[in-house]
């Protein structure tokens, strides 16, 4: 249900964002929502088009007066990163959302919200559906399967657009203008052990680890937030005899894992040794982890395992989980210390039936500066025999102080809130990277209200930041 004081101005945005939250949209599931708006579209008499990848553009003529302004793209993302927390029981390809509002915060109950990028597609929705705005030809981009690779903005057919400017609602920080998005990729590893029968002398656990923040890997990687994978392979190293069969930690590429389980064999009395270890390590980890994972929960108890990999080989993957790389590599010489110039996430891991399955991603703005990065992971998987296969790469899209459009819209901001916005880059894969490189003459924008805690349980909408960034959103688009 709506909660009873879900917010109600701007009227037309909030209830499109409510409805974005009834419609289940994983990655590569899309096509309810899609729908969603194509009957908005319709019913409005507005044409649209699909491209082979699933990626709509509906056009809005302009306002009576504004017909021949130049063409502005209004771009947003339709899938949502799916997490919750081991506790919650929602599905997420047929289950609302379940919304709830705490001083000042819009949130989900014990999952994402999607407001990473539904707040974006509603408000974009809602300069179609809302009278009062005036603005010129609008093109309403709204691609897929952002979340999972950035495929559709990847494989866009950009003879979908004409429009030369071009309005990103992706960010995550009100008050704030960006210029620059980081490009990246990753890979996928995997290799397979023989397993043996666990022998009756031995005693059978599992370790399951959670309560950490979790976040996303591009945006939050600088916060030092803590990995699940590694934390985990911390609490098995140096246990005599250990026999690993199973590993089960991360979601995704671009989230931070935050919780895991693992199970063991051991001898006799080792369980118990280790069970009084963890409380102690767990003491150990909260002097240093930042105050968001301050929830971290460790518990050990008996498990039923048929098979496991030697102690040799299970030695070999907590030796791989120490040596992976994890988290900001270089920051940027000229923006603010937090901006993170080269990262990496040691994303998933996961073994089953003796086969290892591992997922990592980096991010950069200069891709020269990842090669050594990437070649140290190579280098990495051919010591431990580890088949590579690289997945989703995509280019950053580079800062441009010049830009017309951003003069324009500081000008702006400080006109209607008194102090010009921050102008910053971001250390996550934007879908501007892609689309400026199919469509270079654009001149491309980026803002949005402030959300905390996206791709993760805790994600969250200031709710107060909204209606600015909609009075901004209009009043540019009036200008232009």
């Amino acid at each position: 249900m709506k909660p009873a004081n879900y917010p109600l101005e701007p009227a037309h945005l909030w209830s499109h964002f409510y409805q974005f939250t009834r419609i289940p949209r994983p990655s590569g599931q899309e096509a309810a929502v899609r729908q969603y708006l194509v009957d908005l579209a319709d019913k409005a008499g507005y044409s649209h088009r699909q491209d082979e990848a699933g990626n709509l553009v509906i056009r809005v003529p302009g306002s009576a007066g504004r017909e021949d302004r130049p063409t502005v793209i209004i771009q947003n993302h339709l899938d949502m990163v799916t997490v919750k927390t081991a506790d919650r029981a929602h599905d997420f390809t047929t289950d609302p959302l379940q919304l709830r509002i705490e001083d000042g915060w819009l949130s989900a109950d014990r999952t994402t919200l999607g407001a990473d990028n539904g707040l974006g597609c509603a408000a974009a929705i809602a300069l179609m559906t809302d009278p009062d705005v005036v603005h010129p030809p609008l093109e309403l981009l709204f691609t897929v399967d952002e979340e999972t690779g950035l495929g559709g903005a990847l494989y866009l057919d950009a003879s979908l657009l004409s429009g030369t400017l071009m309005l990103n609602l992706d960010t995550e920080d009100w008050n704030e203008l960006y210029i620059g998005c980081a490009g990246g990729g990753g890979w996928h590893f995997a290799r397979s052990f023989s397993e043996d029968p666990v022998a009756a002398e031995l005693a059978c656990w599992r370790l399951t680890l959670r309560g950490l923040a979790g976040g996303h890997s591009g945006v939050q990687i600088h916060e030092q937030l803590s990995n699940a994978i590694k934390l985990l392979g911390e609490c098995l190293r140096d246990v005599p005899g250990l026999r690993l069969a199973s590993v089960d930690a991360g979601v995704a590429h671009n989230v931070i894992p935050r919780e895991g389980v693992v199970e063991f064999a051991v001898p006799a009395g080792t369980g118990e040794l280790l069970a009084e270890k963890l409380e102690a390590l767990r003491q150990q980890w909260l002097a240093y982890v930042p105050g968001a994972d301050a929830g971290i929960e460790l518990s050990l108890e008996t498990a039923v395992l048929e098979r496991a990999l030697d102690e040799v080989d299970s030695l070999r993957v907590l030796d791989l989980i120490a040596a992976w790389p994890h988290g900001a590599q270089a920051y940027s010489l000229q923006q603010p210390a937090d901006l993170v110039d080269l990262s990496i996430n040691l994303a998933v891991l996961r073994l089953q039936c003796g086969d290892l399955f591992l997922e990592s991603s980096y991010r950069f703005f200069d891709e020269a500066q990842s090669r050594p990065l990437q070649h140290a992971v190579l280098a990495l998987a051919r010591a431990f025999d580890l088949e590579v296969t690289p997945e989703f790469g995509y280019p950053g899209w580079q800062p441009d102080f010049s830009s017309p459009l951003l003069e324009r819209g500081c000008v702006l901001h400080e006109k209607l809130f008194g102090h010009r916005p921050a102008v910053k880059a971001i250390h996550a894969g934007l879908e501007c990277g892609i689309l400026k490189s199919k469509l270079p003459n654009v001149d491309v924008l980026s803002f949005g209200p402030t959300i905390r805690g996206a791709h993760s349980p805790s994600e969250r909408l200031q709710i107060n930041t909204v209606e600015p960034f909609w009075q901004f959103l209009t009043e540019l688009l009036a200008e232009i």
